[in-house]
C-alpha cells in the first residue's frame, strides 16, 4: 500500500455554493439579500453603524493596573549582616522599614518589608516585617531573635 492509495474516511464534500437553485445553495449563496456583508471582501470587525465604537468610548490605560499597589522592600539575611557590620548602632534595636529608610537603605517608596532567607546571621537580632520566609525565620529563631510580623 502506498500514501497516494490510502483512503480517508472522514473527509465530507463541501458544499459547493452559488450552483443553482436546486443545490440549496444557490443564486445568493446563503448570504441574504444586498448590503454590505453580500458583498465580497468586506470586513466589520468593530463597525457599530456609525456610533461610536467600544474601543474607543473606553479610556486609554496602556499596560499599567488602574489601582496603585502597596511596594514591598525585598532583603535577604546577607544584606542586613552587611548593614549591621557597617553600623553597629542597629544591632541592638529592632530592624524595621523605618530605621532601613533612614539609614537610607531602602527608598522611602516601599510601604511593606518582606524578609528573605539567603545568606546568614551572626547576631541575634528583632525585626518587624509585613512578610518572612520560612528559612529567614528559622535562621533567626535558632539565634534567639524575635520577629513581628504587623499587617
Amino acid at each position: 500500500m502506498q500514501l497516494n492509495q490510502l483512503i480517508s474516511k472522514n473527509s465530507k464534500s463541501k458544499k459547493r455554493l452559488g450552483r443553482g437553485i436546486g443545490s440549496s445553495k444557490g443564486k445568493t449563496s446563503g448570504r441574504g439579500h444586498k448590503g454590505q456583508k453580500s458583498r465580497s471582501g468586506v470586513a466589520i470587525k468593530s463597525f457599530e453603524g456609525g456610533q461610536m465604537p467600544l474601543y474607543r468610548r473606553l479610556p486609554k490605560r496602556g499596560f499599567k493596573p488602574i489601582g496603585p499597589k502597596e511596594k514591598t522592600a525585598i532583603i535577604s539575611l546577607s544584606k542586613i549582616q552587611d548593614i549591621v557590620k557597617k553600623n553597629s548602632t542597629i544591632s541592638n534595636s529592632t530592624i524595621n522599614l523605618i530605621s532601613l529608610q533612614k539609614l537610607r537603605i531602602l527608598n522611602k517608596k516601599y510601604k511593606k518589608l518582606k524578609l528573605l532567607g539567603p545568606g546568614e546571621l551572626k547576631e541575634k537580632l528583632n525585626f518587624e516585617v509585613n512578610a518572612v520566609s520560612k528559612s529567614a525565620k528559622e535562621k533567626i529563631e535558632k539565634l534567639g531573635g524575635k520577629i513581628i510580623l504587623k499587617k
